[in-house]
Protein backbone atom coordinates (compact mmCIF):
# COMPACT_ATOMS: atom_id res chain seq x y z
CA UNK A 1 0.00 0.00 0.00
CA UNK A 2 1.04 3.62 -0.41
CA UNK A 3 3.55 5.32 2.24
CA UNK A 4 1.17 8.49 1.90
CA UNK A 5 -1.71 7.82 3.83
CA UNK A 6 -5.06 9.60 1.86
CA UNK A 7 -8.03 9.03 3.12
CA UNK A 8 -10.15 10.34 0.56
CA UNK A 9 -8.47 8.33 -2.36
CA UNK A 10 -9.46 4.25 -2.73
CA UNK A 11 -5.92 2.83 -3.56
CA UNK A 12 -5.66 0.03 -5.69
CA UNK A 13 -3.57 -3.49 -6.05
CA UNK A 14 -2.31 -3.02 -9.25
CA UNK A 15 0.10 -5.11 -11.08
CA UNK A 16 2.41 -3.75 -13.44
CA UNK A 17 1.92 -5.93 -16.01
CA UNK A 18 -2.22 -4.91 -15.48
CA UNK A 19 -1.02 -0.84 -15.42
CA UNK A 20 -2.60 -0.28 -19.17
CA UNK A 21 -5.30 -2.07 -18.73
CA UNK A 22 -6.49 -0.53 -15.07
CA UNK A 23 -5.52 3.28 -16.69
CA UNK A 24 -8.35 2.85 -19.76
CA UNK A 25 -10.47 1.77 -17.14
CA UNK A 26 -10.36 5.10 -15.27
CA UNK A 27 -7.35 4.40 -12.67
CA UNK A 28 -4.87 7.12 -11.86
CA UNK A 29 -1.12 7.44 -10.61
CA UNK A 30 -0.07 9.00 -7.63
CA UNK A 31 3.51 9.96 -8.40
CA UNK A 32 4.06 11.13 -4.39
CA UNK A 33 2.05 7.79 -2.73
CA UNK A 34 4.25 5.79 -6.11
CA UNK A 35 0.35 4.03 -6.29
CA UNK A 36 -2.89 3.45 -8.53
CA UNK A 37 -6.02 5.03 -6.90
CA UNK A 38 -9.23 4.84 -8.33
CA UNK A 39 -11.18 8.26 -9.14
CA UNK A 40 -14.68 8.84 -7.61
CA UNK A 41 -17.32 6.86 -9.55
CA UNK A 42 -15.08 4.89 -11.00
CA UNK A 43 -14.98 1.81 -8.31
CA UNK A 44 -17.31 -0.66 -10.30
CA UNK A 45 -14.73 -0.78 -12.89
CA UNK A 46 -11.69 -1.07 -11.18
CA UNK A 47 -13.32 -3.25 -8.27
CA UNK A 48 -10.51 -6.73 -9.58
CA UNK A 49 -7.51 -4.15 -8.28
CA UNK A 50 -9.48 -3.40 -5.04
CA UNK A 51 -7.28 -3.93 -2.14
CA UNK A 52 -8.83 -6.67 0.03
CA UNK A 53 -9.87 -5.66 4.27
CA UNK A 54 -7.22 -6.80 6.11
CA UNK A 55 -9.56 -8.90 8.36
CA UNK A 56 -11.20 -11.12 5.88
CA UNK A 57 -14.97 -12.31 6.75
CA UNK A 58 -14.81 -14.71 9.63
CA UNK A 59 -11.04 -14.86 9.92
CA UNK A 60 -9.55 -15.59 13.35
CA UNK A 61 -6.07 -14.08 13.54
CA UNK A 62 -5.02 -15.67 16.77
CA UNK A 63 -6.09 -19.17 15.52
CA UNK A 64 -3.20 -21.05 15.07
CA UNK A 65 -0.39 -19.18 16.21
CA UNK A 66 3.28 -20.06 16.86
CA UNK A 67 5.04 -22.59 15.42
CA UNK A 68 3.69 -26.26 15.14
CA UNK A 69 3.49 -29.46 12.37
CA UNK A 70 0.05 -28.69 10.29
CA UNK A 71 -0.21 -31.67 8.20
CA UNK A 72 -2.94 -32.07 5.93
CA UNK A 73 -4.87 -35.19 5.53
CA UNK A 74 -4.32 -36.98 2.54
CA UNK A 75 -7.95 -36.93 2.17
CA UNK A 76 -7.43 -33.13 1.92
CA UNK A 77 -4.66 -32.81 -1.38
CA UNK A 78 -5.14 -30.97 -4.01
CA UNK A 79 -7.88 -28.67 -1.84
CA UNK A 80 -5.61 -26.06 -0.71
CA UNK A 81 -6.50 -22.30 -1.57
CA UNK A 82 -3.76 -21.82 -4.37
CA UNK A 83 -5.49 -24.08 -5.98
CA UNK A 84 -9.00 -22.96 -6.20
CA UNK A 85 -8.56 -19.34 -6.88
CA UNK A 86 -7.24 -17.44 -10.03
CA UNK A 87 -3.91 -16.31 -10.10
CA UNK A 88 -4.69 -12.48 -9.59
CA UNK A 89 -7.01 -13.17 -6.40
CA UNK A 90 -4.04 -15.38 -5.37
CA UNK A 91 -1.55 -12.47 -5.71
CA UNK A 92 -3.77 -10.09 -4.05
CA UNK A 93 -3.97 -12.50 -1.28
CA UNK A 94 -0.72 -13.29 -1.02
CA UNK A 95 0.82 -9.38 -1.17
CA UNK A 96 -2.25 -8.28 1.44
CA UNK A 97 -1.08 -11.06 3.97
CA UNK A 98 2.60 -9.72 3.71
CA UNK A 99 1.75 -6.76 4.20
CA UNK A 100 -0.56 -6.78 7.19
CA UNK A 101 2.34 -8.60 8.67
CA UNK A 102 4.76 -6.16 8.34
CA UNK A 103 6.85 -8.47 5.82
CA UNK A 104 7.76 -10.69 8.61
CA UNK A 105 7.10 -14.05 9.20
CA UNK A 106 4.75 -14.58 11.78
CA UNK A 107 5.78 -17.31 13.59
CA UNK A 108 9.37 -16.80 13.87
CA UNK A 109 9.61 -12.80 13.27
CA UNK A 110 12.17 -13.35 10.78
CA UNK A 111 12.25 -11.29 7.69
CA UNK A 112 13.37 -12.23 4.04
CA UNK A 113 16.24 -13.39 3.60
CA UNK A 114 16.66 -14.14 -0.43
CA UNK A 115 20.70 -14.72 0.14
CA UNK A 116 19.98 -17.44 2.79
CA UNK A 117 16.85 -18.60 0.26
CA UNK A 118 14.47 -17.50 2.87
CA UNK A 119 11.24 -16.02 1.38
CA UNK A 120 7.80 -15.05 2.84
CA UNK A 121 5.29 -17.31 2.37
CA UNK A 122 1.42 -17.77 2.81
CA UNK A 123 0.17 -21.05 4.57
CA UNK A 124 -3.64 -21.75 5.29
CA UNK A 125 -4.70 -22.96 9.07
CA UNK A 126 -8.21 -25.14 8.91
CA UNK A 127 -10.30 -25.70 11.79
CA UNK A 128 -11.39 -29.13 11.21
CA UNK A 129 -15.43 -29.85 12.69
CA UNK A 130 -17.85 -32.52 13.11
CA UNK A 131 -19.57 -33.45 10.54
CA UNK A 132 -16.71 -33.32 8.18
CA UNK A 133 -16.07 -29.94 7.40
CA UNK A 134 -12.59 -28.13 6.97
CA UNK A 135 -12.86 -24.72 7.35
CA UNK A 136 -10.64 -22.06 6.24
CA UNK A 137 -9.87 -19.53 9.69
CA UNK A 138 -6.86 -18.22 8.67
CA UNK A 139 -4.48 -17.17 6.40
CA UNK A 140 -0.55 -16.67 7.79
CA UNK A 141 2.81 -15.18 6.80
CA UNK A 142 5.42 -17.86 7.53
CA UNK A 143 9.26 -17.79 6.52
CA UNK A 144 10.65 -20.70 4.32
CA UNK A 145 12.12 -21.77 7.42
CA UNK A 146 8.89 -22.40 9.88
CA UNK A 147 6.87 -23.61 6.31
CA UNK A 148 9.39 -26.36 5.96
CA UNK A 149 8.55 -27.08 9.65
CA UNK A 150 4.64 -26.90 9.05
CA UNK A 151 4.91 -29.24 6.09
CA UNK A 152 7.31 -31.46 8.09
CA UNK A 153 6.38 -34.61 5.94
CA UNK A 154 7.37 -33.13 2.61
CA UNK A 155 9.96 -31.30 4.80
CA UNK A 156 11.73 -34.81 5.22
CA UNK A 157 11.19 -36.33 2.15
CA UNK A 158 13.28 -33.62 0.49
CA UNK A 159 16.38 -34.72 2.99
CA UNK A 160 15.79 -30.98 5.07
CA UNK A 161 14.48 -32.71 8.51
CA UNK A 162 17.25 -32.72 10.40
CA UNK A 163 17.23 -28.20 10.19
CA UNK A 164 13.61 -28.13 10.25
CA UNK A 165 13.40 -30.12 13.61
CA UNK A 166 16.35 -27.48 14.60
CA UNK A 167 14.55 -24.93 13.39
CA UNK A 168 11.16 -25.77 15.43
CA UNK A 169 13.43 -26.41 18.29
CA UNK A 170 15.05 -22.70 18.45
CA UNK A 171 11.66 -21.10 17.52
CA UNK A 172 9.96 -22.69 20.44
CA UNK A 173 12.43 -22.90 23.20
CA UNK A 174 12.45 -27.17 23.11
CA UNK A 175 14.27 -29.93 23.82
CA UNK A 176 14.77 -32.71 21.31
CA UNK A 177 12.49 -34.85 23.08
CA UNK A 178 9.54 -32.43 23.54
CA UNK A 179 10.11 -31.46 19.26
CA UNK A 180 9.75 -35.87 18.69
CA UNK A 181 7.06 -35.70 20.86
CA UNK A 182 4.64 -33.10 18.85
CA UNK A 183 6.27 -34.59 15.31
CA UNK A 184 4.76 -37.85 16.63
CA UNK A 185 1.55 -36.54 17.95
CA UNK A 186 0.63 -34.38 14.69
CA UNK A 187 1.64 -37.62 12.44
CA UNK A 188 -1.07 -39.48 14.51
CA UNK A 189 -3.62 -36.79 14.31
CA UNK A 190 -2.80 -36.64 10.75
CA UNK A 191 -3.78 -40.72 10.37
CA UNK A 192 -7.19 -40.32 12.14
CA UNK A 193 -8.05 -37.15 9.58
CA UNK A 194 -6.63 -39.17 6.71
CA UNK A 195 -9.49 -41.70 7.58
CA UNK A 196 -12.45 -39.44 6.55
CA UNK A 197 -13.53 -37.42 3.81
CA UNK A 198 -13.85 -33.50 4.07
CA UNK A 199 -15.97 -31.36 2.64
CA UNK A 200 -13.97 -27.92 1.92
CA UNK A 201 -15.61 -24.08 3.49
CA UNK A 202 -13.52 -21.28 2.27
CA UNK A 203 -16.49 -18.48 2.41
CA UNK A 204 -13.95 -16.31 4.40
CA UNK A 205 -13.30 -15.71 0.97
CA UNK A 206 -16.08 -16.01 -1.45
CA UNK A 207 -17.60 -13.09 1.31
CA UNK A 208 -15.30 -10.58 -0.50
CA UNK A 209 -15.88 -11.55 -3.95
CA UNK A 210 -13.27 -14.17 -4.66
CA UNK A 211 -13.87 -16.66 -6.75
CA UNK A 212 -13.27 -20.62 -6.31
CA UNK A 213 -12.86 -23.24 -8.72
CA UNK A 214 -14.94 -26.38 -7.72
CA UNK A 215 -12.19 -28.49 -6.22
CA UNK A 216 -11.79 -32.42 -6.49
CA UNK A 217 -14.87 -34.39 -5.32
CA UNK A 218 -13.47 -36.22 -2.04
CA UNK A 219 -13.24 -39.71 -4.22
CA UNK A 220 -11.35 -38.37 -6.34
CA UNK A 221 -9.26 -36.96 -4.32
CA UNK A 222 -8.46 -40.20 -2.01
CA UNK A 223 -8.44 -41.96 -5.42
CA UNK A 224 -5.82 -39.59 -6.42
CA UNK A 225 -3.86 -39.97 -2.87
CA UNK A 226 -3.78 -43.34 -3.05
CA UNK A 227 -2.17 -43.65 -6.57
CA UNK A 228 0.48 -41.33 -5.37
CA UNK A 229 1.16 -43.28 -1.71
CA UNK A 230 1.05 -46.64 -3.75
CA UNK A 231 3.82 -45.26 -6.29
CA UNK A 232 6.18 -44.36 -3.72
CA UNK A 233 6.47 -45.61 -0.76
CA UNK A 234 8.63 -42.60 0.92
CA UNK A 235 5.58 -40.77 0.86
CA UNK A 236 4.11 -43.03 3.46
CA UNK A 237 6.56 -41.27 5.83
CA UNK A 238 5.76 -37.92 4.23
CA UNK A 239 2.36 -37.97 5.28
CA UNK A 240 1.90 -34.88 2.32
CA UNK A 241 1.09 -34.80 -0.93
CA UNK A 242 4.25 -34.72 -3.29
CA UNK A 243 5.64 -31.07 -4.92
CA UNK A 244 3.77 -29.82 -7.63
CA UNK A 245 6.47 -27.90 -9.77
CA UNK A 246 5.30 -24.66 -9.64
CA UNK A 247 4.67 -22.46 -12.51
CA UNK A 248 6.74 -19.32 -13.25
CA UNK A 249 5.34 -16.08 -13.90
CA UNK A 250 6.91 -14.27 -17.25
CA UNK A 251 9.37 -11.80 -17.34
CA UNK A 252 8.09 -8.56 -16.30
CA UNK A 253 7.81 -5.47 -14.00
CA UNK A 254 5.80 -6.71 -10.63
CA UNK A 255 5.11 -5.37 -7.16
CA UNK A 256 8.33 -5.65 -5.17
CA UNK A 257 7.77 -8.73 -2.27
CA UNK A 258 10.18 -6.72 -0.05
CA UNK A 259 8.09 -4.35 0.29
CA UNK A 260 10.85 -1.85 -0.31
CA UNK A 261 10.29 -0.89 -3.43
CA UNK A 262 6.89 -0.21 -5.83
CA UNK A 263 7.98 -2.22 -8.36
CA UNK A 264 10.84 -5.00 -9.09
CA UNK A 265 11.90 -6.62 -12.03
CA UNK A 266 11.22 -10.69 -12.57
CA UNK A 267 13.76 -11.87 -14.83
CA UNK A 268 11.19 -15.48 -15.61
CA UNK A 269 13.57 -17.36 -12.72
CA UNK A 270 13.97 -14.93 -9.91
CA UNK A 271 13.68 -11.09 -8.87
CA UNK A 272 16.51 -8.95 -9.95
CA UNK A 273 18.16 -5.58 -8.30
CA UNK A 274 15.88 -3.63 -11.18
CA UNK A 275 13.61 -1.90 -9.01
CA UNK A 276 10.99 1.33 -9.96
Amino acid sequence: MPAVSDSSRLWLDVPFAEKDDAKRLGARWDQKARSWYAPTGSDKDLARWMPLPELLPGENREFGSGLFVDLVPSSCWFTNVRSCVSPRDWERLRLMIYRRAGYRCEACGGERDSAAGVYLEAHERWIFLAGNVQVLKRLICLCTLCHEVTHFGLTRLRGRGAEALEHLIAVNGWNSHTARGHIDDAFQLWQTRSASDWTLDITMLTAVGISAAKPPTAEERRRAAAEILSSNDDLHLAAEPPPVPEVLPPAGWYEDPTGEHRWRWWDGNTWTAHVG
